[in-house]
């Protein structure tokens, strides 16, 4: 994972409410534990059609969309089943940030663990960035505070241990790995005093 500090881009808005994991990527391509790659299947029943062509109705289609690290999405993204493909999907379509007023829980964990940020919002401010697509907005990780174009501020809670891993771009295992030493002079001094 690469530390994620500040983060720059303008908004893609996908306004639908509750898109599921398996409208992320499908179930059916859910037979790799690779990631490179997934960004191509990402919100592919919706993206492409019956031919393979894109569609232009998707809104991620759309000119303006492009290159957009920041998706600002309905309320109750990532619903449905806890597949981690879901934000290897995104992350590998170059979507860096996820903003919304309501994230399913396990798909907001699995985002944070994988260095997706999946951002809740309160309703004002989800409903304001909605009906403001391809805005510039600016992420500060470490300050946990988002920068908007007219020079406001929106702030954001991340739980401790997730912002810490973000910020040092480790998972859960690097951090343990980190602490190594520390872990087997503990497993030591126990095992002296038993």
């Amino acid at each position: 994972m690469k530390p994620i500090t500040r983060l720059h881009s303008r908004t893609a808005v996908l306004p639908d409410e509750n898109i599921d994991t398996d409208r992320i990527i499908p179930a059916r391509f859910l037979t790799t534990t690779e990631r490179a790659g997934l960004g191509k299947l990402c919100f592919n029943d919706w993206r492409y059609q019956a031919d393979g062509s894109d569609n232009p109705a998707f809104p991620l289609n759309q000119p303006q969309a492009r290159g957009c690290s920041i998706l600002v999405a309905g309320r109750n993204f990532g619903c449905g089943s806890s597949r981690e493909h879901a934000p290897w999907a995104l992350l590998d379509y170059g979507i860096q940030a996820v903003l919304c007023s309501e994230i399913a829980d396990i798909f907001r964990n699995n985002a944070l663990k994988n260095g997706l940020l999946a951002i809740v919002l309160d309703e004002a401010e989800h409903r304001w960035l909605l009906e403001h697509p391809g805005i510039e907005l600016s992420i500060d990780v470490k300050e946990q505070v988002i920068a908007l174009p007219d020079g406001g501020h929106i702030r954001f809670q991340l739980e401790p241990f997730a912002r810490h891993c973000l910020l040092n771009g480790v998972d859960q295992l690097g951090y343990l790995q980190h602490h190594a030493d520390a872990i087997t002079a503990y497993e030591q001094r126990v095992e002296k005093a038993a």
